[in-house]
């Protein structure tokens, strides 16, 4: 995970951090309790996922694909017991290679252009149903023009001077809105506006949001549209500050994946109660 470091905390929204505020309103404006949320899940050390039935969390893929062995999650302040993780097939790595000739060369296309074909969602399953908390819905239908309500624990900062790309990637959690301006395929994106055409509490995700959710309101609930995924790095990695102005941030459109997670979730449960049939008494 060092070699990764350096660039992946410029171009991905990985594992830890907190929502990237607007300079001309209070942080205190952002924050919120964690009861405002209590179906977001938080990875070990950074990284989100968000339940979405009563033995699963849906996640970014590379937020939980560097910790293989995971073995907890903490969801509503209290640790739950993983059973396994499933990732999607078309879910790819980033290789060293394109790594390292980016930090070469100083630039980040090579980069930008893997990520957006890798299909970047998997499930966690637990080892126990979670009756405690009520799962999230996935939003069935085009969040196109709507306004997203970001959620993270991740690296914080303000559009003027983006945030530190080392961290801390674990902060308060805080909220922010953003329109999405995309929606297509496998993605969800949205920028980064100024005060001047901005919404009043925009923002953008940090370093470490991975896997937390994009929510559409939908009457008097919150659906899940997308997850964080990575940022658009233009320009040289070495020197781009994540969280700017001006930034376009990727979100995995779980539209796109409905039929895979029902069928895990479906293929899953029929083999658990199958061996609960089975098991000795």
């Amino acid at each position: 995970m060092t070699r990764l470091t350096p660039l992946l905390l410029l171009a991905v929204a990985c594992s830890a951090g907190a929502v990237v505020i607007r300079d001309d309103v209070a942080d205190s404006e952002y924050r919120v309790a964690a009861s405002a949320f209590p179906a977001l899940v938080d990875l070990p050390a950074e990284g989100h996922g968000v339940l979405i039935a009563p033995r699963w969390v849906v996640t970014a893929a590379h937020a939980v694909a560097w910790q293989p062995d995971l073995e907890v999650i903490v969801l509503n302040g209290a640790p739950r017991a993983v059973e396994k993780i499933v990732f999607h097939p078309g879910y790819k790595k980033l290789p060293q290679d394109i790594i390292d000739s980016a930090m070469k060369s100083g630039d980040a296309s090579a980069v930008m252009e893997f990520l957006a074909s890798s299909d970047d969602v998997a499930l966690v399953e637990l080892a126990s149903p979670v009756t405690d908390v009520v799962p999230v819905k996935i939003y069935r239908g085009s969040a196109l023009g709507k306004v997203v309500q970001i959620v993270g624990k991740g690296a914080t900062g303000n559009g003027a001077m983006g945030h530190h790309p080392h961290g801390p990637n674990r902060t308060d959690l805080r909220r922010a809105f953003n329109t999405v301006s995309a929606s297509e395929g496998r993605w969800l994106s949205y920028v980064f506006d100024g005060p001047r055409t901005a919404l009043p509490l925009e923002g953008i995700a940090g370093n470490g949001d991975s896997g937390g959710p994009l929510l559409v309101s939908v009457g008097d609930e919150w659906q899940v549209a997308g997850l964080t995924s990575f940022k658009r790095v233009d320009g040289n990695p070495h020197t781009v500050r994540p969280g700017k102005y001006g930034q376009i941030n990727y979100a995995v459109r779980l539209g796109n994946y409905l039929e895979w997670i029902e069928a895990v979730i479906a293929r899953d449960g029929a083999a658990d109660t199958q061996r609960s049939a089975v098991a000795p008494g």
